[in-house]
């Protein structure tokens, strides 16, 4: 019973801090998340990729669609409506365990247009390094359905929401603000706890100290921010912790809980069962290390109901037994257990809280390691009070405690602004570092260009400075012989004169000196011919001096880049070209022409690498007309590609060539100039078949049709 002041002390704090802190930050939470967001509650779920018939459709009562522990997972889903909340949506999973998400969407034609891909395998896949999977939508008009493809080691549970985009990124600066802030908490009491194990030497101080750290751990692995900043984005320690922290924080929360309260001496029957539970946690840990995933999760769903039913009942008889550190001890729990209830009753739809489900658990956990501080200090007073002789001496170390802790806390908010500059910085660097990728890539493309461009002009050069000087022999021998008959017929012809004219000519070889002239003569026209030839298909190529949308002739603009791609051929590739009757095209001139040289550039070196397996390599382009579209198709017999390589290489940094020899970045910019045409790529291959790049472009841009 309570009966007096220093009795109703930890009532009276726990009862502060739910009015002053826990009740705020809640309704903080709930005003932050799940503003003008839709929720999608009808999924279609598919046997394959191939979405065609769906295996069964999902009304859900709940925000999430679970499918239990599967490795794949395709799923349907439409979000009309949604777009009323603005042109440009953010789609969020709120699960961050997935190793991989592709979203596709379905086209009014019916067709399946791939919208990105996220997921642990990818590391950051957003710039606001979102644990869970993100994409942005605009409201184009291509159509509301949708289709996912989910690869996970994990459970698969899908909560879908969409967000206008200027909300979202609002919303993601409150959860990062509310991250920080706990981990802030968490880590300075750690800290404070973690010291004064080393000032006191209670080994009770060294276990709180590693629950708080590994409880505050756990919470960043369900909420997926551990990826990111504490395990170096390895999917495998990513998955890893999520049943690790939670086994290892379960371990010193128990072995905590028996140094505190003392289970041993006031409840030996539960402390039995508490050493058994932490087995338990050791078996789940093992479990997951290899490999038996759901088994691990289960044996920690069994630990952490063990949990509450022991702390709950070993708590309350000691409390009842005067022994005042249990009281705040089960304050703190009720904190996390009102955390665990709102998670629960919220991820099965029985209440209405707008807040991310883990956030409960997490203020829970933040105000449990609170007050569990306090129940530490209050223990602190109890040996004072048995050991009076030694009060004094107590009292200076708290009092050197509390100048180290503000020392401490100096110290890490201190290294939190360094870490939050380094992390700035190094977001920084890998902007500019993908900037300088993409740049890197023109720049190689415009590097081909020159080197194609110095080897051609190189020829007829070399054709002029090679044939003067022939010519200035062959003249100067035809000026010998015009001085000797200027000298001879100076003087009357004889016989012996005529025939020693004729020898000379004889010895000059006079005839084959004009044939070389006019050989040579003929080599130095064509040569420059031929320059003049290069620089206007350069001109014609790189449309430098054309920056906006205009009518362009498609059949130039392949003939100028095989004109920049001759010497790279070696005369060894038969260029085949079936030109259709198309008409003049609306398009950024120099990036369709990009366009050409990337795919044209592969399919030489696919030809190239392989010549010996293929005696006749060439490469074929059509051209024809469909309507208010142009079709262009680039093929080649080469190797072709396997279907793992085709289903990447519009992915950007993905490459087959070898270190050194490619960014990785070429098709994925030749993809993204096609759709900024509003034009499509697709890719028609098989190992040992050749490839061949099908594009299909607009006729008008910004020009009306009947125009």
């Amino acid at each position: 019973m309570i009966k007096s002041w220093k009795h109703k002390q930890p009532l009276i704090i726990g009862l502060t801090v739910i009015v002053f802190v826990f009740l705020p930050v809640m309704a903080f939470l709930a005003s932050i998340e799940g503003m003008d967001t839709y929720e999608v509650k009808e999924f279609y779920v598919y046997q394959n990729d191939a979405f065609l018939e769906p295996k069964e459709k999902v009304v859900l009562e709940t925000k999430t669609l679970g499918l239990g522990f599967e490795n794949e997972a395709f799923i349907g889903f439409d979000i009309k409506g949604a777009f009323e909340l603005g042109e440009e949506l953010a789609l969020e999973l709120k699960n961050p365990t997935f190793r991989e998400v592709v979203l596709f969407q379905k086209s009014d034609e019916g067709l399946l247009t791939e919208v990105g891909r996220a997921g642990t395998n990818y590391g950051r896949t957003n710039l606001f390094s979102n644990p869970n999977p993100l994409f942005i939508i605009n409201n184009d008009g291509t159509g509301q359905d949708f289709f996912l493809y989910i690869k996970s080691n994990e459970p698969i549970n899908v909560e879908i929401s969409l967000t206008e985009y200027s909300l979202f990124h609002f919303m993601y600066n409150q959860r990062t603000l509310i991250i920080s802030a706990y981990m802030g908490v968490m880590f300075a009491l750690f800290l404070y706890n973690f010291i004064l194990f080393f000032l006191i030497w209670d080994k009770t101080y060294f276990l709180y100290s590693v629950y708080i750290l590994f409880i505050a751990l756990a919470q960043t692995s369900l909420l997926g921010y551990s990826y990111y900043y504490f395990l170096n984005q390895n999917s495998s320690l990513y998955e890893l912790s999520i049943i690790g922290f939670s086994a290892i924080s379960g371990v010193a929360g128990i072995s905590f809980m028996r140094k505190f309260l003392k289970t041993s001496e006031f409840t030996p029957v539960l402390d039995k069962l508490l050493i058994v539970n932490t087995l338990i946690y050791g078996v789940a840990f093992l479990l997951r290390v290899f490999g038996f995933i759901k088994w691990s999760y289960s044996f920690t769903d069994i630990s952490g109901l063990m949990v509450i039913v022991l702390f709950v009942l070993a708590a309350t008889k000691i409390a009842k037994k005067g022994y005042r550190p249990a009281i705040y001890f089960i304050i703190g729990w009720l904190f996390f257990f009102v955390g665990l209830l709102v998670f629960i009753l919220q991820t099965n739809g029985l209440i209405a809280f707008n807040a991310p489900p883990n956030f409960p658990m997490l203020i829970g956990t933040a105000m449990e390691a609170i007050l569990l501080s306090l129940a530490l200090a209050e223990k602190i007073n109890i040996l004072k009070k048995e050991k009076e002789k030694e009060q004094a001496e107590k009292l200076r170390v708290l009092k050197e405690n509390e100048s180290l802790i503000l020392k401490q806390n100096e110290m890490l908010e201190s290294k939190v602004k360094a870490r939050t500059e380094e992390l700035e910085d190094t977001l920084r660097n890998l902007q500019n570092t993908q900037t300088q990728l993409v740049n890197q890539e023109k720049m190689a493309s415009l590097g081909q260009l020159t080197a194609g461009i110095a080897h051609e002009i190189n020829n007829p050069i070399n054709f002029v400075s090679s044939n003067i000087s022939p010519l200035k022999r062959d003249i100067k021998d035809l000026m010998e012989i015009v001085s000797l008959y200027r000298e001879k017929g100076e003087l009357e012809y004889s016989e012996d004169t005529k025939k020693e004219i004729r020898e000379l000519e004889e010895e000059l070889e006079l005839e084959y000196i004009l044939e070389e002239i006019d050989q040579l003569l003929k080599g130095m026209d064509d040569g420059a011919k031929r320059t003049v030839e290069i620089v206007k298909g350069l001109r014609l190529f790189s449309r430098v001096d054309e920056q906006d949308v205009k009518k362009v002739d498609i059949h130039d603009g392949i003939n100028s880049t095989l004109v920049l791609l001759n010497s790279s051929m070696s005369g060894k590739i038969k260029i085949i070209r079936d030109y259709g009757d198309i008409p003049m095209v609306e398009c950024l001139a120099g990036k369709i022409n990009q366009v050409f040289m990337n795919i044209i550039t592969n399919s030489i070196h696919a030809l190239t690498d392989h010549l010996s397996d293929n005696p006749n390599p060439e490469v074929l382009i059509r051209t024809s007309h469909l309507g208010e579209l142009i079709k262009i198709e680039i093929g080649d017999n080469g190797p072709g590609m396997p279907e793992s390589v085709k289903e990447r290489i519009f992915e950007p940094f993905f490459t087959t060539k070898a270190v050194g020899k490619g960014t990785g970045l070429g098709l994925s910019i030749v993809y993204t100039i096609i759709e900024n045409h509003r034009g499509t790529l697709e890719v028609d291959t098989k190992e040992g078949k050749g490839t061949n790049f099908i594009i299909t472009l607009p006729v008008y841009q910004n020009t009306p049709q009947h125009e």
